[in-house]
């Protein structure tokens, strides 16, 4: 015998809702906040427990158990109840917070991560589930569109903790953070939250469940590897993208016969369902390239800090908070919300147009008028599909169908990572050998000066400033990032010697520091981390490979001075 959620049999007053909402919000706030917060301490993290070379584990890991665990909680959640499976996130989530805290080398905090990220799947997917469970269809747009609120802020609030604890605490604080967050939201919802339940006998699908995990997981574990560790068309990248669809399909025949699945496929013939899943895949891509992508533009391209790309985010939340309020608000007002994942698109796509225009030489104003229209695209629809899901879903299907959006949204922003990462490594690979090359180098060799400045630029720019990296023709040479993020911006290496090899056709590059220099303590081991990062890059054997672009970008603050600071 087992606990099912049945439809509640009374609604909960308006004050009760709101206290309710408060624990839910909490519990929304760990998982999107440590989606950003842990980025800004990675390079620091690297420095004190080193592992450089397992540094996108710290992500991946997250991410995999995140999306793969997210269909599980809402399928148990119709089982076993909303507030238990909530509060079993939370439980979850907390502990590996305090494991990651407590790590003491790089491999713990790879599989303290990915326990962090078991509770993760369960927190956003349960907090849009419980407010179908205690809140009107008529009202539920208000309500769910106050939890998008909640993403918008994490996501610029999550930078600025993270380089606060680094800075002024130690980055632990970055994990330990979330401890008296998840108390609070365990005690608000274990106080107030009260859901009537109906005893049923039911069968868990732990071979549906398994099969699940082990499609989505080689899956990701292919996007994330592609380019990187191994070669698109190599064995191993090729044998789990294939295992993938041979897994999904062994998924779907099984699913197709199980009493009782885990991811009930009628679901898809629900024409509501079938649009909602597909548009959160494609803003799943949209929202986190964007997230991912504009910060290191910002970066590389104008010199802002890492604080400051934070903050120039803000245009961006602010329009994605504004319009997912708003048109909450509105959809409860009205009744209709139809139009919105429509119209919210086509802004969105305007938006990323107006972003690929951008210049490093692009005003601040029309940068931040572009990320708002983006951002606004993005709040019209994010939530509404949640809603219209909810609404289109028996109530027996309700957690089910609730997640089945949070892990198609997560499965696309995936998928748009890794796209936009291999059009990003690839341009950068094909200009690295320009960059390198002796005659494009001229008389500059490659000291740390001379690696500021690109034939054809404005002679009196200062290094590092756009100006002095542009070709000549108006536009920045996206190609010089290696040169400012990898060993070559080291502050104790003024002379470098460059050495071109060719093989088989492939180009390869190596840099050397002097010798000499202290090599001992904490500084030896970050320098023996750089040189570890750097024969990974350039190895030869890796020639004609994109380059991994976490380790990438997370990475440039550690290995190298900011561009605008030499």
């Amino acid at each position: 015998m087992s606990d099912v959620a049945a439809p509640p049999a009374s609604r909960l007053t308006h004050r009760q809702i709101l206290v309710v909402f408060s624990g839910l919000m909490a519990g929304m706030l760990l998982a999107a906040l440590d989606q950003t917060i842990v980025s800004t301490a990675l390079p620091t993290i690297v420095g004190e427990l080193g592992g450089l070379d397992h540094l996108s584990w710290v992500v991946t890991a997250y991410l995999l158990t995140t999306t793969a665990s997210t269909p599980l909680y809402g399928k148990l959640s119709d089982i076993y109840g909303r507030r238990l499976m909530f509060q079993s996130a939370i439980v979850i989530f907390v502990l590996g917070s305090v494991l990651c805290g407590l790590s003491q080398d790089m491999l713990q905090l790879i599989v303290f991560r990915g326990i962090q990220g078991i509770g993760a799947g369960g927190l956003m997917a349960m907090a849009f589930a419980i407010i179908g469970d205690i809140v009107s269809p008529r009202e539920r747009g208000r309500y769910t569109g106050y939890l998008g609120a909640v993403f918008a802020v994490a996501s610029v609030a999550g930078p600025l903790l993270g380089g606060f604890f680094v800075d002024n605490l130690t980055w632990r604080w970055v994990f330990y953070v979330n401890v008296p967050i998840g108390i609070m939201a365990l005690v608000i919802t274990s106080a107030v939250l009260r859901l009537p339940f109906a005893r049923q006998d039911h069968k868990i699908d732990f071979a549906g469940a398994a099969l699940l995990v082990a499609s989505v997981s080689t899956l990701l574990l292919g996007l994330v590897w592609g380019g990187s560790e191994y070669p698109w068309g190599s064995a191993v990248i090729v044998g789990l993208l294939g295992g993938s669809v041979v897994l999904t399909a062994v998924f779907l025949w099984w699913e197709s016969r199980t009493p009782e699945p885990i991811l009930p496929l009628r679901l898809f013939r629900g024409r509501v369902f079938s649009a909602g899943v597909a548009l959160s895949f494609l803003l799943g891509g949209a929202m986190f390239g964007a997230i991912v992508f504009l910060p290191l533009f910002l970066q590389v391209a104008t010199g802002a800090t890492a604080t400051n790309s934070g903050l120039l985010l803000l245009p961006l939340m602010a329009g994605l908070m504004t319009a997912s309020i708003l048109s909450g608000r509105v959809i409860a007002k009205t009744g209709h919300y139809r139009r919105w994942p429509i119209a919210g698109m086509g802004v969105a796509a305007v938006g990323m147009y107006l972003l690929s225009t951008m210049e490093p030489d692009t005003t601040r104003a029309a940068s931040s008028l572009y990320m708002l229209i983006v951002g606004v695209g993005l709040g019209m629809v994010m939530q509404v599909l949640v809603l219209a899901v909810q609404n289109a879903a028996d109530f027996k299907d309700l957690g089910v169908a609730t997640s089945s959006v949070n892990f198609f949204r997560s499965l696309g922003g995936s998928f748009g990572v890794s796209l936009f990462g291999v059009l990003f490594a690839t341009l950068l690979d094909d200009k690295l050998a320009a960059i390198f090359s002796p005659g494009a180098l001229g008389s500059a060799g490659l000291s740390p000066r001379g690696a500021d400045r690109h034939p054809g630029a404005d002679p009196g720019a200062p290094p590092g400033h756009p100006a002095a990296r542009d070709r000549g023709d108006g536009r920045f040479d996206h190609g010089d990032l290696p040169v400012h993020g990898a060993p070559v911006g080291d502050r104790r290496c003024d002379r470098y010697r460059a050495s071109r090899a060719s093989a088989q056709g492939h180009r390869t590059h190596r840099l050397h520091p002097r010798r000499g220099g202290d090599r001992g303590g904490r500084g030896g081991r970050r320098r023996s981390d750089r040189r570890r990062a750097h024969r990974r890059w350039h190895h030869p054997h890796r020639c004609g490979r994109s380059l991994p672009l976490i380790p990438l970008a997370f990475a440039l603050p550690e290995l190298g001075p900011p561009l605008h600071e030499r």
